[in-house]
């Protein structure tokens, strides 16, 4: 028996919703055995998190989900990203690995280090990583034999200003950024997303933040996994970097419902 805290938890929603919400990056949670693998002092540390975690987004999801007509599915990271990031591959594929944020950061936001030259990836992607992907890709397979598809809308938040770990931050910024995937986002998903999130402003695609979040069990081989990632801009809910929700929260979590609900039927 253990009281430690869950690794990440699914939600379960209405047993005919095809909507799985997706939030890897939501929690500021840092085991104290990882912790120790982090070079950073306490504050430093505090300071890196406000950076890197999407602040509220979990709670943005869970109101959403609370609207929505046909209760979605929730995949909630417990842990940061700071851990293990599950959305990065764990291997040369992943772009990230060029500025230390591949999925275990050995930099931080600012590339300074984070974790010690030579430090091994491979305990922590055995330990947090695969669980994680299994544990997704199974939630979807779930989704897929109940419903015969599966719609993955990854909730995210970003910097109002682009920060030095961004590899495509001198493009536009909007208030919501969509993520898209060539195979795996529709235009009828894309189409229901721009007008579930007009109230909260601009919606852009694939800029700073582009592509989406799909396991690779059915990446790019089937297509009845849709997937769009939502990329909300931190000043347009939240006091950055790490600061309370405003009121924009609320807005967001009804536009995230409307959007569940244009996907649920």
């Amino acid at each position: 028996m253990t009281d430690a805290p869950p690794v990440f938890e699914l939600l379960p929603g209405a047993p005919h919703s095809p909507v799985l919400l997706h939030v890897p990056h939501s929690s500021r949670e840092i085991p104290a055995d990882v912790r120790r693998g982090i070079v950073l002092s306490d504050a430093e540390l505090e300071r890196e998190l406000d950076h890197m975690t999407d602040a509220h987004t979990a709670e943005i999801a869970g109101r959403a989900a609370g609207l929505a007509g046909l209760t979605p599915w929730r995949f909630v990271n417990r842990t940061s990203r700071l851990v293990v990031d599950p959305e990065r591959f764990p291997d040369e594929r992943e772009e990230m690995a060029a500025v230390g944020m591949g999925a275990v950061y050995t930099r931080t936001s600012h590339r300074e280090v984070l974790r010690p030259a030579g430090t091994d990836p491979g305990p922590l992607v055995e330990r947090y990583f695969r669980p994680y992907a299994r544990a997704m890709t199974e939630a979807v397979a779930d989704r897929l034999a109940a419903t015969g598809r599966a719609v993955i809308l990854d909730v995210h938040s970003y910097p109002s200003r682009p920060v030095p770990y961004e590899l495509h931050g001198a493009g536009p910024r909007p208030p919501v950024c969509l993520g898209t995937d060539a195979f795996h986002t529709s235009p009828e998903l894309l189409a229901a997303a721009r007008e579930a999130f007009a109230p909260c402003g601009e919606t852009g695609l694939d800029s700073p933040f582009g592509g989406t979040y799909v396991p690779l069990d059915f990446y790019r081989t089937r297509a009845e996994v849709g997937a769009l990632m939502v990329e909300i801009r931190r000043d347009t809910y939240m006091t950055e970097p790490g600061g309370p929700a405003g009121p924009g929260l609320s807005r967001l979590a009804g536009s995230l419902a409307a959007l569940v609900d244009a996907v649920s039927g």
